[in-house]
């Protein structure tokens, strides 16, 4: 059964050229490829990034994640020993003390030290958590968030190996709010001026939150995919954005999401909230899409090209089937497209002839 379904890791496996992993962001946002997908037939399209506007409709409404990325990676050394030693931040506990990943993390045991930025920065470990992380309260004089964008770097994904020099480039034109390990990256290719544009053509857009996690990024290490699970991300709905997005479906709009964590939060809050609407809601979820999924909410899918066997290649899988999914990534592979967080975008939908 599993094999029918295409519920094994294997079932999502292509050969991906390393040179085709995007190491750097373009100059200019809207200017990446993008690849039209019809969801139903598989039939292709190539187009650049800002021609999406001709295939959004008036009536339509885009679901953006306005999550910021936190600069969490902060490098630093062991007070005791003067030891190298890195924290990245997870999940803010209280004011002083956050759930961390720290390297090495053998050597950074309950008590032990680190100190960043000529002292400015000071961090302890309290406490040890689930799956190798570290509870760390952090002692600094000043503001936090000035601080930490002080003495803190992006945290770019481990296939990215460039040094970014923008740290906006890693960051939607949009977002707004503090909470994410790493970028919504289907946001990445509007630009303000590309927004605006859409809103004057008479498409609606919802914003939500849901703060990125390490997760992302964590492969799939079990055969059967049902005995995967995925770590928790908190996500918000705000009435506004519900109302918007109930609005487009009464009038017979699409709801497309821009990325796999904007049609995360909108299925998750449609399955918290039980009343067969959106509604204002906010918590944590874990929610995993794969194919045999029933989507609630979302009608198209915005999004980047995702690593081999990952669970983001499981979701689009759910909304178009896989072989169109493999299918078009197997096209884009041979047409250079560029992979990952700072790569191309396709556009799952069902309808691509303007």
């Amino acid at each position: 059964m599993t094999q029918e379904l295409g519920l094994r890791t294997k079932d999502y496996y292509f050969d991906l050229p390393p040179e085709l992993i995007a190491q750097d962001p373009l100059l200019d946002r809207a200017s990446s490829k993008l690849l039209l997908v019809d969801k139903n037939t598989g039939e292709l399209k190539h187009e650049v990034f800002r021609n999406i506007i001709d295939y959004l409709n008036k009536g339509d409404c885009l679901v953006l994640n306005n999550t910021k990325v936190l600069p969490a990676r902060l490098l630093g050394v062991r007070e005791n020993t003067g030891a190298s030693v890195e924290i990245l931040l997870l999940k803010r506990l209280s004011d002083t003390e956050w759930e961390c990943l720290v390297k090495p993390g053998k050597k950074m045991r309950v008590g032990d030290r680190a100190v960043f930025g000529d002292g400015r920065l000071k961090a302890e470990v309290v406490e040890f958590l689930e799956e190798g992380n570290r509870k760390v309260k952090f002692e600094f004089d000043g503001i936090w968030e000035e601080v930490l964008d002080s003495l803190g770097e992006m945290p770019l994904p481990p296939y990215i190996t460039h040094k970014l020099e923008d740290k906006n480039r890693y960051q939607t034109v949009y977002a707004k709010f503090d909470g994410s390990a790493a970028a919504p990256t289907a946001g990445l290719h509007f630009t303000n001026e590309l927004l605006k544009a859409i809103e004057d053509k008479g498409v609606n857009i919802a914003y939500v939150t849901l703060h990125v996690g390490l997760g992302t990024f964590r492969p799939v290490k079990v055969d059967n995919v049902l005995e995967h699970h995925m770590h928790s991300e908190y996500f918000s709905v705000s009435s506004k954005a519900a109302q918007i997005i109930n609005d487009t479906k009464d009038n017979g709009g699409r709801v497309i999401c821009v990325g796999t964590t904007s049609c995360r939060t909108v299925e998750s809050a449609y399955k918290l909230c039980n009343s067969g609407r959106l509604e204002e809601c906010s918590g944590d979820t874990d929610i995993f899409i794969y194919p045999g999924y029933d989507f609630k909410v979302l009608d198209c899918l915005i999004t980047n090209f995702h690593l081999p066997e990952s669970t983001l290649v499981m979701l689009v899988s759910a909304l178009a089937s896989r072989d169109i999914v493999l299918n078009s990534y197997k096209v884009a592979i041979e047409n250079k497209y560029r992979f990952f967080s700072f790569g191309d975008a396709c556009f799952f939908t069902n309808e691509i002839n303007k």
